[in-house]
């Protein structure tokens, strides 16, 4: 004799007790009642797993944007975001378990797994820094020269800065940061200070060798040599490539000539910038290849987001970068320059 017993909307033969298989074999048959049971699901349960799938297809977005590789402007300027498009596939995961739609949280488990290993370089550390010789680097964009040039200082000041980069530095800008006391910090300079955004700079505790600015960039860039009294020659670069929104072709050309110059450089390399370009970018990410790293990389602090500053709901975007060649990273971190829309990164990397 048998006897019928409902379980979630499907009926379940057990057998009785003292026939086959028992108490045991009706315990077996309550799981799997429990666990294969086709569950009907109402408005809100059908509404969580469309809201699933649309955060769902948000993340696949976000993982496509990152390995991206078509240089095509629309695609480009969404790949800033990437990011914050992959956070969606993790909440896709949670509403689908939700849901127990168990087929769409299997998805989101290997798009969420996508999106980790593509952020996992910027998350991991690499390693520990070999014994050698310190040097703190900071960079920084002074917003048209109208940067508050006395925090500048005060920040080369206090974190005993040997290497600083600047962007959009103007003849005026350059004044105000000598009259702050910036010569006596950094006595050693090569500048090609511009109105407006297109000005840069190289500043150095110690001296400077074979200036230059560069060819094939709309804005100022430059390179120099800083004569270390211990490690020697160190090239130093500062790149401000143009915004990919304002020229593109030319972004997409100036990266290219950036990646050309660093592997054409020798020895050790001391990088800063406002490169206009994040590590969700595929020719951001070109720069890196070989023997340079990104010192944020080096140490896994993720993207440290520098812009927009000036704005409640910033920064969102890690386009200020100090890279090194040659040599490690034991600190970094960002800060505020008041009247500036991009945060000062500040680096100490091992030579």
């Amino acid at each position: 004799m048998v006897e019928y017993q409902h379980a979630d909307e499907v009926t379940v033969v057990l057998p009785r007790e003292g026939e086959r298989g028992g108490p045991a074999a009706e315990r077996r048959g309550r799981v799997r009642s429990i666990l294969f049971s086709k569950r009907r699901r109402g408005w809100f349960g059908w509404t969580a797993v469309v809201l699933g799938w649309l955060a769902l297809f948000a993340g696949v977005i976000g993982v496509g944007l990152h390995y991206n590789t078509i240089t095509a402007e629309p695609l480009v300027l969404a790949a800033s975001f990437a990011p914050y498009l992959m956070l969606f596939a993790v909440l896709a995961l949670v509403i689908l378990l939700l849901a127990r739609a168990w087929r769409g949280a299997l998805v989101a488990t290997l798009v969420t797994a996508a999106a980790l290993w593509s952020q996992l370089p910027m998350l991991w550390p690499d390693g520990t820094a070999q014994p050698g010789v310190d040097v703190a680097v900071m960079q920084s964009n002074l917003l048209f020269g109208n940067a508050d040039t006395d925090a500048v200082v005060k920040a080369v000041r206090d974190n005993g800065i040997e290497v600083l980069t600047l962007e959009e530095l103007t003849p005026e800008a350059l004044a105000r940061l000598d009259t702050a006391g910036l010569a006596e910090l950094l006595p050693y300079r090569h500048v090609e200070a511009a109105a407006g955004g297109a000005g840069s700079g190289i500043f150095t505790r110690y001296p400077l060798e074979a200036g230059s600015k560069l060819s094939g960039f709309l804005l100022n860039n430059v390179r120099a040599t800083m004569i270390h009294p211990e490690r020697g020659p160190v090239a130093v670069f500062q790149f401000h490539p143009v915004p990919p929104n304002l020229n593109f072709d030319a972004w997409s050309n100036e990266l290219r000539t950036i990646r050309d110059l660093l592997d054409q450089q020798p020895g050790q390399v001391i990088v800063g910038g406002d490169f206009n370009a994040t590590f969700d970018h595929a020719p951001f990410r070109d720069l890196l290849r070989g023997r340079y790293a990104d010192a944020g990389e080096l140490l896994g602090v993720g993207a440290m987001p520098t812009w927009p500053d000036d704005r409640s709901w910033g920064p969102l975007l890690g386009l200020d970068r100090v890279l090194v060649a040659g040599g490690h990273a034991t600190q970094i971190r960002s800060l505020t320059i008041p009247r500036s829309d991009h945060r000062a990164v500040v680096a100490r990397l091992r030579l």
